[in-house]
């Protein structure tokens, strides 16, 4: 009976949830679920599809307007390409409970935003604003496609986040301690979490290509502190990582090599930029004012 009563709630307050929005799980953060909750049940948006509004994918203008908007402001100060955005909640990271990370690439490096809203429900509204506006890009891109298919691709959580320590190509530079994110086959790194540029980033192919992961370091290596090091092989050179414990070296070696044995897509063969459209869209931006 409790399963009858799930099935009917379900279809009379998710009757029309649109394609993009984004549906939390039990490892989401708390105010995406919070928020999920509060659509259905409180403000009834997938009942009433004009209380939709805020994200809808009909006002996806509203995305490419307005994201920290200043009325003082003639030029944006910042253009992002939708085809290379990414939105993902971090609170933890930025302190405080409703963070979203913005990612987009600027001159082939990544670029990150971190902003906040008091208002959760603000916040998530964008979130999605921003899965409608990747999801109307990816129409276009590709024509035909299942949107089962294209969700996976709106936005993206991060393989894994963390310190290592690091050293240069020659391997006698010392070891630094650096924020290392994994960003899909990017693994980037950073003097501080928050910083808005990576200080260099490692892109982790799979084994076809003679990538490999390693557990430790080569023998003669000196200068580190953490004594648990991982080694990626590369075609050009190896990097060298060390952790703080045995179990994020584990959680780093996993991460890493669950890449490596996964096969390379064409376009990850193009710098894991392309997304394979011969279309002109370079109409599909958002401009950013900030205040």
């Amino acid at each position: 009976m409790a399963s009858n009563g799930n099935d009917a709630a379900k279809a009379k307050y998710e009757q029309k949830v649109p394609v993009f929005y984004y549906r939390p799980t039990h490892t989401d953060c708390q105010l995406l679920r919070e928020q999920w909750i509060r659509a259905r049940y409180e403000r009834k948006e997938f009942v009433c599809v004009e209380r939709q509004e805020p994200y809808s994918a009909g006002k996806t203008e509203y995305t490419h307007a307005h994201m920290h908007t200043n009325k003082h402001a003639r030029e944006p100060k910042a253009l992002m390409k939708i085809h290379t955005l990414n939105a993902s909640f971090q609170p933890g990271k930025i302190g405080q409970p409703h963070g979203l990370q913005v990612t987009y690439l600027k001159n082939n490096s990544t670029r990150n935003i971190f902003v906040y809203h008091k208002d959760g429900k603000e916040m998530v509204d964008w979130f999605n604003a921003i899965r409608a506006a990747r999801f109307h890009y990816l129409q276009v891109a590709f024509p035909g496609a299942h949107h089962a298919d294209l969700v996976p691709k709106l936005t993206r959580n991060y393989i894994k986040e963390g310190y290592m320590e690091k050293t240069g190509p020659k391997h006698t530079e010392g070891f630094k301690k650096r924020w290392f994110t994994m960003d899909d086959r990017r693994l980037m790194y950073f003097k501080d979490p928050l910083d808005a540029y990576a200080r260099g980033e490692v892109f982790i192919g799979s084994k076809e290509n003679s990538y490999i992961v390693l557990p430790g370091l080569p023998p003669s290596t000196q200068g580190y502190h953490w004594q648990f090091g991982v080694t990626i092989v590369t075609p050009d050179r190896k990097f060298l990582f060390t952790c703080e414990t045995e179990e994020e070296q584990q959680d780093w070696m996993a991460a890493f090599q669950g890449l490596v044995n996964r096969p390379m897509l064409p376009q990850e063969y193009a710098g894991n930029h392309s997304h394979g459209s011969t279309q002109d869209l370079s109409k599909e931006n958002i401009y950013i004012f900030y205040i």
